[in-house]
């Protein structure tokens, strides 16, 4: 692979989202390239070394890898783990030097993604947040909904997100920071932030009923909560682990538009009153990587940013407080 001019990309965290999304869109990257390993099993190490032709000083474990400062071939980190484990490793990669991009959700509280924002502006380095569909066609037509109304003003949204079974650490709080709606209803959030182009001031929820207690011990299995947008905009929300769900819809004064599925890896589809979305398929990991790596080349931000991360953690944060309180919270 001639890796000329390209940004060197080390991936933290060999799971599924790695192995079958990232390393995968690595391959079809016009401005970065896969060039270092981050992992606990030797086993795993020694795979994608082989797989990939990883050379050995460009393979790291939890204990050697702040050595990755002394890497000129690594640019870019990139923080695949679970959520509780994300503030302490983009905080690393900042102080090794390196431009880091974070899995969402950014962090499980607004205090760890202050912490993660300022170690990476200390550092002088670029922070992003691994938002795919920002850069995927079919998403970008509903920013256009907002932002250009040829339906007229939004007066309605939903969306729902939802998977009918899940396992490992997305069922422990205390990796996980929540159940499905850190996982799945982040996508909810944001399709609503990005189409309506606006912040929502409050939140009421409601946890869904557990249809199965013994796997559900620390996390919800489902909740649905409103939320509250300016202009009187109401968006309404789903989540679950135990549904297929997958959709994003506006409704304006004269039409409205559809994603269904919305938030998919491939094989996203949309209808709007006017008819069908026509919008090519593409890799979305390649095209978010790419991007920050270009944002870096060119000095200019990067759309999905730290700060926007940051915003989805303190929603997700008010919807649970709402859940639990069964109160309106209002989101300052």
């Amino acid at each position: 692979m001639n890796t000329e001019g390209k940004l060197g990309i080390a991936l933290v965290g060999l799971g599924n989202y790695s192995e079958n999304e990232l390393a995968p869109a690595l391959q079809e990257t016009q401005h970065c390239y896969l060039a270092g390993l981050v992992t606990g099993s030797p086993d795993k190490a020694d795979k994608w070394k082989k797989k990939y032709n990883i050379p050995d000083k460009n393979i790291y474990d939890y204990k050697t890898f702040d050595t990755i400062k002394d890497n000129p071939d690594i640019d870019i980190v990139y923080v695949v783990l679970p959520n509780a484990m994300h503030a302490e490793y983009v905080i690393r990669a900042a102080k090794a030097g390196k431009h880091v991009i974070c899995e969402k959700p950014m962090a499980i509280t607004v205090e760890e993604c202050d912490q993660m924002i300022a170690a990476c502006a200390a550092a002088g380095k670029m922070l992003s947040i691994g938002y795919r569909l920002h850069f995927e066609p079919h998403n970008l037509g509903m920013m256009r909904i907002g932002k250009e109304k040829p339906f007229g003003s939004i007066v309605k949204m939903t969306a729902e997100n939802g998977m009918g079974d899940t396992k490992g650490w997305r069922l422990d709080k205390v990796l996980a920071g929540g159940g499905p709606l850190m996982d799945l209803g982040i996508y909810c959030v944001q399709g609503c932030r990005y189409t309506t182009g606006m912040e929502p001031v409050a939140v009421t929820a409601k946890e869904a009923a557990k249809t199965n207690p013994e796997k559900f011990t620390t996390v919800e299995e489902g909740l649905s909560w409103v939320m509250e947008f300016p202009d009187n905009i109401k968006a309404a929300c789903t989540t679950s682990y135990s549904k297929e769900m997958n959709k994003l819809r506006a409704e304006a004064q004269n039409g409205w538009a559809e994603l269904s599925p919305a938030y998919e890896y491939r094989g996203i589809k949309g209808e709007t009153s006017k008819g069908k979305m026509d919008f090519p398929q593409v890799n979305q990991q390649a095209k978010q990587m790419d991007d920050f790596a270009d944002a870096i080349k060119n000095k200019r931000p990067t759309p999905v940013p730290g700060e926007m991360g940051r915003q989805d953690v303190k929603i997700l944060q008010a919807i649970y407080k709402a859940m639990e309180s069964g109160q309106r919270v209002e989101i300052i």
